[in-house]
């Protein structure tokens, strides 16, 4: 894998824990959760930065707020017992299918 889709995974896992922790930090209401969203929304943005070097922004975007809806739905799912419906996961499951579609066909896209 090359790696500036390897830094926007990085990018992508960044930004998820630091997703999750929002919910952990009880709207900001409790530190240690706080201070983790703060710094992985920081380090998501400076990742996603560095990606965008070789990345298209609208193919960065996409990847990155795409697998992020993705791997939130399941940690709130798995994590925190929200309930998905069968809209909920055909959605999700559309948006990675276009993720899939956008890195296997496009030719915007960096291979």
């Amino acid at each position: 894998m090359p790696t500036h889709y390897i830094i926007l995974l990085f990018a992508v896992f960044s930004e998820t824990i630091g997703t999750a922790a929002l919910q952990a930090s009880q709207q900001f209401t409790k530190f240690w959760p706080s201070v983790i969203v703060v710094i992985a929304y920081a380090v998501s943005f400076y990742l996603l930065a560095l990606a965008l070097r070789t990345i298209p922004l609208g193919i960065a975007y996409a990847l990155w707020s795409g697998l992020g809806i993705f791997f939130i739905g399941c940690i709130g799912f798995l994590v925190y017992g929200q309930k998905l419906d069968l809209p909920a996961v055909l959605g999700m499951g559309m948006i990675l299918s276009g993720i899939i579609v956008i890195h296997l066909f496009s030719n915007t896209s960096t291979h």
